[in-house]
């Protein structure tokens, strides 16, 4: 049975694609270490996960609102205002079933066959597909070492077709962050060609050096322009909880609520009960995270600095690092493949993130020291062996 055409725009997921070969390694009985997904090491904190089994046993089980339960939504807002984004409750913020369900919505709500979104790259995956899903184009606007901003890149690639610019800092593959001032450079340009902005802020807690982020929803006159996509999954260790959430205008949000009422519905209810007790409880379980992440990133950016052929920039935010092997003569495809192969450490090819991720590898540091470590001893060797 043939498939419809559009699947032709959907790859396969690098990063779960790996992921699988890893884990159909580990059924035939090898150690393999994991520094492929975006999982974090942590276990969900406890007070989130007693609120969902209360939830449960309360009976809290059937449907609620498609936007999500007001309770959520109003922690929501109150929670945006801490990064200076207004969002009406009522109106304006729209619960998903995963960061990257609101992702996909945002792009079917906004974008039309032909339409042109410039992608800062190198770039999440999903963006790209959730683009060419809406069958508008993905333009990649490469950025340099660190997710910096080349603003004349940026204003060359704005044609008459361009609706939209993507952004998502902390980065994404490469742990790079953008400065209030490339923000700022961003929104002006938004309102000069009357483009709107979708700034996916998974990673906003996950920041080191006393980096603070500028969500672009906060700055004059981008509230109109701006889809803020967010969500639970990294910031407190929620990955399979499936909760995000996207802050829009009405009209917007409306539209995306129209595809979730069409597709899931509504986020699992007890979920959203987690949620609310995770914007809502304590906060120090994500110190406690961002403390450990940051350890972990020093060691790894240590350690793979320490192999002649690679080198690696100390990212500011989230918990991966992106180096440089050029030098290692293969690409970044074959190097992960290879490396899991022989040597059974599980990584990213660069690649999947966008042409401009070629001659790069991603690792995750979401998980133990020791495991770092080893991995790291590996990829040493697995280099030694090549030269």
């Amino acid at each position: 049975m043939k498939v419809a055409e559009r699947m032709m725009r959907i790859p396969p997921s690098g990063t779960i694609n790996m992921a699988d070969k890893a884990i159909k390694m580990e059924r035939e009985g090898h150690e393999v270490l994991h520094l492929e997904v975006g999982e974090p090491y942590f276990d969900t904190p406890e007070h989130i996960k007693k609120a969902a089994y209360q939830a449960l046993k309360n009976g809290f089980t059937h449907y609620t609102s498609s936007r999500g339960i007001f309770e959520l939504r109003e922690a929501i807002s109150k929670d945006l205002k801490n990064r200076e984004v207004e969002a009406d409750p009522n109106t304006e913020i729209l619960v998903t079933p995963g960061a990257k369900h609101a992702i996909y919505c945002a792009c079917q709500a906004t974008l039309n066959q032909g339409d042109e979104v410039l992608v800062l790259s190198p770039s999440w995956t999903t963006f790209y597909i959730c683009i060419q899903a809406a069958e508008a184009k993905p333009v990649e606007v490469p950025t340099e070492e660190g997710y910096s901003l080349n603003e004349e890149l940026l204003k060359e690639r704005v044609t008459s077709h361009t609706k939209l610019i993507l952004i998502n800092s902390p980065n994404n593959p490469t742990g790079g962050v953008l400065t209030r001032k490339e923000i700022k450079v961003i929104a002006d340009l938004a309102k000069d060609y009357e483009l709107l902005v979708l700034s996916d802020e998974i990673y906003d807690r996950l920041v080191y050096d006393n980096f603070k982020p500028t969500s672009i929803g906060s700055l004059n006159e981008m509230r109109d322009r701006t889809i803020t996509i967010n969500g639970f999954s990294k910031t407190y260790a929620m990955t399979g909880w499936r909760l995000g959430y996207a802050a829009a205008n009405k009209t917007v949000i409306e539209a995306m609520q129209r595809i979730q009422q069409a597709t899931t519905t509504c986020p699992a209810s007890f979920v959203q009960m987690a949620g609310l007790e995770a914007l809502m409880g304590p906060q120090d379980c994500i110190e406690r995270m961002v403390k450990e992440y940051n350890e972990r990133r020093k060691v790894i950016v240590n350690e793979l600095n320490k192999i002649p052929e690679i080198t690696c920039p100390t990212p500011k935010g989230a918990f991966y690092v992106f180096p440089d092997v050029s030098s290692v003569k293969m690409t970044s495809s074959k190097i992960v493949e290879e490396l899991l192969k022989k040597e059974k450490v599980c990584s990213t090819a660069g690649s999947v993130f966008g042409s401009f991720g070629e001659n790069h590898i991603r690792f995750s540091y979401a998980t133990s020291v020791e495991i770092i470590l080893k991995a790291m001893e590996k990829l040493r060797e697995f280099v030694e062996k090549l030269n």
